[in-house]
């Protein structure tokens, strides 16, 4: 019996969440995507409890280093479908669920 309840606890402390940047996609040059990375954990640790704004800092900070058109999309359980110029997408996630995209449209 002891044995089984052991066993049972163990898939749940496999589950931890993560509290480091986790990039499902990007197809940025590996300098775009480490600013942006920083950017986007920088601003989602400074407005922890404002997504909107965390947005409006990374699409204004985007802006200003690599040029006009960039769309942020900070929050929890969405959808998206976009179009994208090449070279500028990132699909990350952060302090377990929390998603965060970021891409240029001109």
């Amino acid at each position: 019996m002891a044995e089984a309840a052991e066993e049972k606890k163990e898939p749940d402390s496999k589950r931890a969440v993560h509290t480091y940047p986790l990039i499902r996609h990007s197809d940025m040059n590996d300098e775009m995507r480490t600013e942006a990375m920083e950017l986007c954990v920088t601003a989602c640790e400074k407005f922890s409890s404002n997504n909107e704004t965390a947005a409006r800092m990374i699409k204004e900070t985007m802006d200003k280093k690599f040029g006009a058109s960039w769309h942020a999309i900070v929050g929890e359980g969405y959808g998206f479908e976009i179009t994208h110029e090449v070279k500028n997408l990132l699909y990350m996630f952060f302090g377990g669920n929390m998603a965060i995209m970021i891409w240029k449209c001109s």
